[in-house]
């Protein structure tokens, strides 16, 4: 055995060089081949980093690669065709139409009614809603978020969970395999003795899904027997509620945006959460799609409809992406957004900046200081590009994680995505896109009043060392 090792050793001392070149080209083969076949359609600049580091460092960038560079797990079908427009609906509510038109491009469920729409004030409101939710289920309650934490909001949820499935409801909790040790890693033995089934999206030391540990699933949905929904920006911790008061662990309650209603949109989201669990434990057995009928305006007024836009890997597109860039196109009078993290990718800051350099009212509301500071860092280059082309940014006192999207009033996008790139073009995402003017005029009152709350970015020249840092930043953090 020590003489085959030596004559190993020896083997590759000379001939290195050799073995360097068929791994790289070995690894780009890879990469070729993967990028592909799954359509991933990397920005240039992760594109050139992923080539680069095959070509120079391929025992190092390759495994990288396998591990992280997938994007999309998806191939892509031929499209079944694109309804048409009719002009009247395209002429008055330009964006409401293209939005539509778009989501059926890209195979987006379509839009259906709903009902009992209420958003909620505060993180009391919102935790009194998912409680009465969780104590009205009776039959089944499906729960997918990013994280739980250990802490007093952790504990009563996960207790409230344990009543309801010894009280024969069926419980299923989806956790993401990264967000569980984010928020504390709830002791899974006790809640599966409680009757709840528990399984962790893509854990990313057991997972038999190889390259795929770095797309995560953000999504946030708690569903009672098909018929309620609660869903939006919160994650099932103190910090997204009313804070934990308590010495040791003290976190004060973010600015968060939820919501809940109930009617045929909560079975297109309940078929999501089907196809996450089916994905997550390698099983299926989907349930077939649900056919809604399709409610519409009487009188020429917008329908009352919203739908479903998830975005991710599972999506051969970027549909969330997508529908941001063409509305900042067709909006005519405002774009109103918060979020806790900005750092787009630069087609849609463009778009941004010329619905602001065309009069367009452009306002975006951020935490003055978020919970991760390399995003407040890297926000600064695309902020100021902002300002000068005329749009305002408002800086928010306390930490901001809401996040919505509203484009005139035909339009609102709420749930669980970010304005940044790992939310856009990585993470699993889920907003609901709003169409009828009542539930869109009611998230801008929400949004607005949180502006209300706010103070000014002020635009500052940045220094060179500053400008060649951010660049620094952004270019390893779209790669992340």
């Amino acid at each position: 055995m020590g003489d085959l090792l030596s004559v190993a050793v020896r083997f590759i001392a000379e001939h290195w060089k050799i073995l360097d070149l068929l791994l790289a080209v070995l690894g780009l083969a890879i990469y070729v081949g993967g990028s592909h076949t799954l359509n991933q359609r990397r920005h240039p600049s992760a594109a050139i980093a992923w080539v680069l580091g095959i070509l120079l460092v391929p025992y190092l960038a390759l495994p990288l690669y396998l591990a992280f560079g997938s994007r999309k797990v998806v191939i892509p079908s031929p499209l079944g065709g694109v309804r048409p427009l009719a002009v009247s609906a395209a002429v008055a509510y330009p964006t409401m139409a293209r939005s539509l038109q778009l989501g059926a491009a890209m195979g987006l469920p379509d839009p259906v009614s709903y009902d009992a729409l209420t958003i909620h004030g505060d993180g009391t409101h919102s935790l009194q809603a998912l409680r009465r939710i969780i104590a009205g289920a009776a039959s089944s309650l499906e729960i997918s978020t990013f994280l739980i934490g250990r802490d007093t909001l952790g504990d009563e949820i996960l207790r409230l969970l344990g009543e309801r499935a010894r009280a024969g409801v069926r419980v299923r909790l989806l956790i993401d395999g990264i967000g569980i040790y984010l928020g504390g890693y709830p002791d899974l033995k006790a809640l599966e003795r409680a009757g709840i089934e528990v399984v962790r999206f893509v854990p990313p030391f057991n997972s038999p899904k190889r390259g795929r540990t770095n797309l995560r699933n953000h999504r946030k949905m708690v569903i009672a027997d098909g018929m309620c929904l609660w869903c939006g920006g919160r994650n099932l911790a103190a910090e997204y509620f009313e804070g934990d008061p308590r010495p040791i662990l003290r976190r004060m309650p973010w600015v968060d945006l939820s919501f809940d209603l109930s009617g045929e949109l909560v079975a297109q989201i309940r078929r999501q959460f089907e196809q996450d669990w089916a994905f997550a434990t390698e099983r299926e057995d989907v349930p077939e799609r649900v056919s809604p009928s399709v409610v519409t305006g009487a009188g020429g007024a917008t329908p009352a409809l919203a739908q479903l836009v998830a975005s991710g890997p599972d999506r051969p597109d970027d549909t969330l992406f997508t529908l941001l860039v063409s509305a900042c196109f067709t909006s005519q009078q405002r774009i109103l957004a918060i979020t806790p993290y900005f750092v787009p990718e630069s087609s849609l800051l463009t778009a941004l900046m010329l619905a602001a350099r065309r009069g367009i009212q452009v306002d975006l509301v951020l935490p003055g200081r978020s919970n991760h500071r390399l995003a407040d860092f890297a926000r600064h280059r695309a902020l100021r590009d902002l300002v000068v082309a005329g749009a305002r940014v408002w800086l928010h006192p306390r930490m901001v994680h809401a996040k919505a999207v509203l484009v005139d009033d035909e339009l609102a996008l709420a749930g669980s995505a970010n304005l940044d790139g790992r939310s856009l073009f990585l993470n699993y995402e889920m907003m609901v896109a709003f169409y009828d003017r009542p539930a869109v005029m009611n998230f801008a009152h929400w949004v607005e009043a949180r502006r209300l709350e706010c103070k000014p970015y002020r635009y500052r020249r940045p220094g060179v060392l500053r400008e060649v840092a951010e660049g620094l930043l952004l270019w390893l953090a779209f790669q992340l």
